[in-house]
């Protein structure tokens, strides 16, 4: 490892953090929650009416704190191990080491689970007793709870939860069984080893938490509990990984930064739930007041998901699908604002219904319905799964966010074209304006996609969505060649976060690299240094196209200003505010090593590469990249790509690969090996 024998994947304290937001998280696709925290979330249960829904708190039997009180001389140390998907805190003494370890089970997603192990480490015959500390009541302020009766040893409770998010929408009810806990743990004389396990079972229905319980149960019988969920992180990080020869710090980001966004997705195979999607805190954030109510923005479409894509595409898949089975609401959206076809929510929780609790940008931040749609493109152009759009919902999605940009268009005489008026673009700072370039460059690319799909399904393509594509305007400055945020924006004005510079990438949107980089210069001085930490990603990937390497890696390092220790949870905001366990940044920023360094872009046609990496970074294996059904590793080095087609599936067959060089024309067939 370059720098010494640390692992980057391993973080390691002495201490906590004195900000309890800033603990490390133990979340599954299902389950979250902050180690030593009070509550629990459950995917997609939320509590709560419209503005006010939020994710309904559920007491956590999993926070419990050990301690050996009256002892000095005690080493402590608290450690989250990424490559194991597992929190530990070990006390030491020079007698014994008693470890308490805590995850939520990847793929048994309704288990989470705590173990204490005391073991001696001297010949002594002293009985050892390590004492548990726990907050727990069993009470919600967001469900109707009551007592069931025992079941395998475990104490039960169910409840409703209080207020749905619209009229006669879900209230679902969460059930939730446990192991009962001692207050203390005695590893006896005669005993040199002994661990103790604690299981939490949480379904919404009783059968499923009881299955889960017992399955739970017969695993800890079996002395796999622990080891079953390793093996499926392990899995998982065999399945994708980001090696770096390069500085320790950018190591431990991006292990940081891919272990939470792997802990949200959910694992492979079949489900057994319907999955949520993704809020900017994950699972383990958005109790009332704090990220946004665990509410799911665009952040997940064009932050998240583009990562979780080139890695696992069934993941995410059922992103997408959690957005067709949102479309309902999507519709009603549109219709209530005068407008046909689907609108999606700034804020979206479980109906697809705007659940902002501020109207402006449910009113005007319309570019979401856009960034929904190039999730889609992107899944359609790396997989070319047509069951998506023909048979699962895709195609209704697809044509209705089309309309809906339609409807939403103004035809201008006076300059012959079509706007859109009255938004709020991706900076804040400005609303009500007319046509922000970014919001009208991906209602061009939604209208381009509808119209390829179309062709693609023979579908006869609507003549007003070509005419609208064709004719829609995208405010460019002809005479200092760049791009106007919006009508009327004058050079200098102050700008909340990335705009302008997403049409460069992920847009992709037509221009030359003299364009490119006026953009680059006009926006970077002025857009807000304290802003969200996704912004400065999207600048590094612009420089990086550009080849301006050292520009890109000055960008990229403010960065680091929003990664907290010792856990490397991200801050939205560098000053610490604003949501936190921010996945949006940590998106973001792996974007920018995964679509910056290699220079991957998905087009309709190839999946391109270019890269372009700084001088302390010597080498980067991409492994586990997922293209029409391969599985490929890259391996980068300043001297030579290498590239290897690491599983090819037979039954369906993947698609053949061949590498192209642009420049040349000379094709390398890629087979398997």
């Amino acid at each position: 490892m370059a720098d010494g024998k640390e692992d980057p994947a391993v973080f390691t304290s002495t201490s906590l953090p004195s900000d309890p937001r800033l603990l490390a998280t133990v979340t599954n696709a299902y389950l979250g929650t902050r180690v030593y925290r009070d509550i629990l979330h459950v995917n997609g249960v939320y509590n709560g009416a419209v503005g006010d829904t939020h994710r309904a708190d559920i007491p956590s039997p999993v926070n419990v704190r050990m301690m050996v009180p009256g002892v000095d001389s005690l080493a402590e140390t608290f450690t989250l191990n990424t490559r194991m998907g597992t929190f530990s805190h070990v006390l030491q003494s020079t007698d014994y080491t008693a470890t308490h370890q805590i995850y939520a089970h990847h793929s048994l997603v309704h288990l989470m689970a705590f173990s204490i192990t005391i073991r001696r480490s001297a010949r002594t015959s002293q009985p050892i007793t390590v004492q548990l500390q726990t907050p727990f009541v069993p009470k919600s302020q967001d469900l109707d709870l009551n007592q069931g009766p025992d079941f395998q040893g475990a104490h039960y409770i169910y409840g409703k939860t209080l207020v749905p998010e619209v009229e006669g929408g879900p209230s679902p009810t969460v059930h939730m069984l446990w192991t009962p806990m001692p207050q203390a743990l005695t590893l006896h004389g005669e005993e040199w080893e002994r661990s103790w396990e604690f299981l939490t079972a949480v379904a919404e229905s009783e059968e499923e938490a009881k299955r889960s319980y017992s399955e739970g149960l017969a695993l800890i019988a079996a002395g796999s509990l622990h080891a079953s969920h390793t093996h499926a992180w392990a899995t998982l990080w065999r399945g994708c990984c980001i090696d770096l020869d390069g500085p320790l710090p950018l190591r431990q980001a991006v292990y940081g930064c891919l272990y939470y966004l792997l802990s949200a997705i959910p694992p492979r195979g079949n489900l057994g739930f319907l999955f949520h999607g993704i809020s900017p805190g994950g699972l383990s954030n958005g109790t009332q007041g704090e990220d946004y109510w665990g509410h799911v923005f665009w952040d997940q479409d064009t932050w998240m998901f583009p990562n979780i894509l080139l890695f696992y595409p069934e993941a995410a898949r059922a992103i997408l699908e959690y957005r067709i089975r949102t479309l309902e609401g999507a519709l009603r959206n549109a219709q209530e604002q005068g407008y046909e076809g689907a609108k999606f929510p700034w804020e979206s929780a479980a109906t697809g219904r705007e659940v902002c609790p501020e109207e402006i940008y449910g009113a005007q931040e319309i570019h979401v319905t856009g960034d929904v749609l190039m999730a889609f493109e992107q899944y359609y152009c790396t997989t070319q799964d047509q069951k998506l759009f023909r048979e699962d919902g895709g195609w209704k999605l697809v044509g209705s966010v089309a309309q809906y940009w339609c409807s939403r268009m103004v035809w201008s005489e006076e300059e012959q074209c079509y706007h859109i008026k009255g938004v709020m673009p991706p900076d804040e700072y400005h609303y009500r304006v007319d046509n922000s370039v970014y919001t009208n460059a991906v209602a061009q690319r939604s209208l381009n996609f509808a119209a390829d799909i179309a062709r693609d399904f023979l579908i006869p393509v609507p003549e007003e969505w070509v005419d609208c594509a064709k004719k829609v305007k995208v405010p460019f400055d002809a005479e200092k060649k760049y791009h106007p945020e919006y009508d009327g924006y004058s050079p200098g004005e102050p700008v909340k976060q990335a705009d302008v510079v997403l049409l460069g990438f992920p847009l992709m949107h037509p221009m030359s690299s003299e364009v490119r980089r006026n953009d680059l210069e006009m926006y970077e001085p002025v857009t807000e240094l304290d802003g969200p930490a996704m912004t400065w990603s999207m600048f590094a990937v612009g420089w990086l196209e550009l080849k301006e390497v050292q520009r890109a890696q000055s960008q990229l390092n403010k960065c680091f200003s929003n990664i907290t220790e010792p856990f490397k949870i991200w801050v939205e905001n560098s000053d610490g505010s604003g949501a936190v366990n921010f996945l949006t940044g940590m998106g973001g920023f792996l974007q920018a090593v995964l679509f910056g360094y290699t220079g991957f872009r998905i087009t309709k046609t190839s999946l391109r590469f270019n890269p372009a990496f700084p001088d302390d970074i010597n080498k980067l294996k991409v492994t586990g990249v997922s293209y029409f059904g391969n599985k490929i590793q890259f391996t980068i080095t300043k001297k030579e790509i290498r590239i290897k087609v690491t599983e090819s599936p037979q039954d369906p067959p993947a698609s053949p690969l061949e590498a192209v060089l642009e420049e040349s024309g000379q094709r390398f067939p890629l087979r398997e090996g």
